[in-house]
């Protein structure tokens, strides 16, 4: 067996190494202004400067008619790693106005994971299209990604990388890394592999260079910290491997445990941050394609299925206090007050639930802790509501000159922060075992709760106690 680079061969790096300019709200208004005053050159000169992530976050900030004047501009020379920097709304339309032919071109220059990213969303006609500028074998390479399921690792893996077989000297792997004709442009760990093809250990970069030549490589590669990745794992699983073993790349295998394929901790960044984006968005009920480059009727419609599931827990609400409105008819201070007791609820709960949310989202809430940490948010909450009972009773009683009213607030604020830790933590549990991710509707069950809770302890004590 011999050593092996699996890469696409691509043009030399011509960068300068001259320093970039820092994309600001002032220098966007340059080039904004200088777009508005017919100024094509001195916006082109602008745009020169800044890197290809900034010029990406750039056209996110222009308006529709900005976008197709600043695509214009980076058409005749643009990196093509800034189409992995947009959002996946705004990449569609950036490439419907690069054209497919430029944008084909383009990306026969990227890494095959970022290939993957580019078009995954397109139709198989567009895909075809955009594919035809590959060598052969880097299209079958990205066909093969594109054919595993999404949110995989076969999604995210890159297919460029350095094999060498486990029986090699350190001195035979450094004559190989200086005479291959293309390596990765990045890479920090060399893969060992079998005679099947199978990785049984990693050297890292800096320890090949710090060990003598004679050395062979199976005597200095780490084979038990060595962590690989079925190209079948999700990448939340991915994504948690690598935090909780501190790796900057792992192997990827297939079923049969053969080197297909790798995952450096870059992807895996860009992973972690997706995961975090789409769990904050949905604990806001907005989808995940949601953001502000999105069609006015496609965000419309993405926010109105989670608004209308509100309104009916608005309705059950409603209907609580609709059960004592002649005792609010005889007292109307409790109209005025009641919104206090359910909105304290509703906060209290939903530090409970964000906190037990991410910590599922990161294994550190189990069903090993579980109870635990519901005692840990129950008792908080409890603490937190004797503290605002009596902030709140001292406030309604000296507001409306009645004790007992103020009792009867500090009493229900009591309940319902009660309430609230325990189904702000109860809640995402149950909906992780049911297998739902509790990051989607976990908010809408604990505000129905607290809100019901919160009107029938307040107004239920008060017709008790005050009437």
């Amino acid at each position: 067996m011999t050593g092996q680079v699996e890469e696409l061969d691509r043009p030399a790096d011509t960068s300068t190494g001259d320093e970039y300019v820092d994309l600001t709200p002032e220098y966007a208004r340059e080039i904004f202004d200088a777009l508005g005053g017919g100024e094509g050159t001195t916006a082109s000169e602008l745009l020169s400067e800044l890197h290809f992530a900034d010029i990406a976050d750039l056209l996110g900030w222009a308006s529709s008619n900005q976008r197709q004047q600043l695509v214009e501009l980076i058409r005749p020379d643009f990196d093509p790693e800034f189409l992995t920097e947009l959002d996946d709304d705004l990449r569609e339309e950036v490439i419907g106005l690069l054209g497919t032919n430029v944008v084909a071109e383009a990306i026969a220059e990227l890494d095959s994971d970022d290939v993957v990213e580019v078009i995954e969303d397109f139709d198989k006609d567009e895909q075809r299209e955009l594919l035809g500028a590959l060598s052969d074998i880097e299209r079958a390479r990205v066909e093969e990604a594109l054919s595993y399921p999404e949110y995989t690792a076969g999604r995210i893996m890159q297919r460029e990388l350095v094999a060498i077989p486990d029986y090699w000297s350190v001195g035979q792997t450094i004559d190989f890394l200086r005479s291959a004709k293309s390596l990765p442009d990045d890479f920090y760990d060399i893969i060992v592999v079998d005679p099947r093809y199978s990785p049984v250990g990693i050297v890292p970069l800096s320890r090949v260079i710090r060990t003598n030549r004679p050395v062979l490589v199976r005597d200095v590669m780490e084979s038990d910290e060595m962590r690989t990745v079925v190209v079948t794992e999700e990448q939340e699983n991915v994504a948690h491997i690598f935090r909780q073993r501190d790796l900057i790349s792992a192997p990827v295998v297939d079923d049969s445990g053969r080197l297909v394929g790798v995952i450096t901790v870059d992807d895996v960044v860009d992973v972690i941050d997706e995961e975090y984006e789409e769990d904050m968005m949905r604990l806001a009920g907005v989808g995940e394609e949601d953001d502000l480059s999105s069609a006015i009727l496609d965000t419309t419609r993405s926010r109105f299925t989670w608004l209308l599931i509100n309104l009916g827990t608005a309705i059950m609400a409603s209907v609580v206090i609709g059960l004592f409105a002649g005792t609010i008819e005889q007292l109307v201070a409790l109209a005025v007050l009641m919104p206090i007791v359910a909105s304290m609820g509703g906060n209290a709960g939903t530090q409970t639930l964000t906190v037990a949310v991410r910590a599922i989202a990161t294994r550190e809430l189990t069903s090993t802790n579980a109870l635990r940490v519901v005692r840990k948010e129950v008792a908080v909450c409890g603490l937190n509501g004797v503290a605002f009972a009596v902030l709140a009773g001292g406030v309604t009683w000296f507001w409306f000159d009645d004790l007992m009213l103020g009792v009867v607030i500090g009493i229900a604020m009591v309940i319902n922060l009660l309430f609230a830790g325990l189904f702000g933590a109860l809640i995402p549990l149950g909906l992780e075992r049911a297998g739902i991710d509790p990051a989607v509707s976990s908010s809408v069950f604990l505000t129905t709760i607290t809100d019901v809770v919160g009107f029938f302890a307040f107004l239920g004590l008060a017709a008790i106690l005050l009437l």
